[in-house]
């Protein structure tokens, strides 16, 4: 699995995981709209912990920076 997340991108994630975690236990979101949103949530934690996004793989997108090869 190669790394295809930066910094900013997993900032970004963990920050919106954050915030709907805070208005969920706020009590600003409930129902069915909080179950949703704590999946993503959930997704968004998991995937900036790992630099990893599934959906980003078929599409061949990556927002990490690419490190130049050293000439030997």
């Amino acid at each position: 699995m190669k790394k295809n997340m930066g910094n900013t991108d997993r900032i970004i994630r963990f920050l919106a995981a954050a915030t709907v975690l805070i208005l969920y236990f706020t009590g600003y979101i409930s129902g069915t709209l909080a179950i949703v949103l704590l999946v993503v949530a959930g997704i968004f934690i998991l995937t900036s912990f790992v630099s990893f996004c599934p959906l980003y793989a078929p599409f061949g997108l990556s927002t990490c920076k690419v490190k130049p090869k050293s000439e030997n």
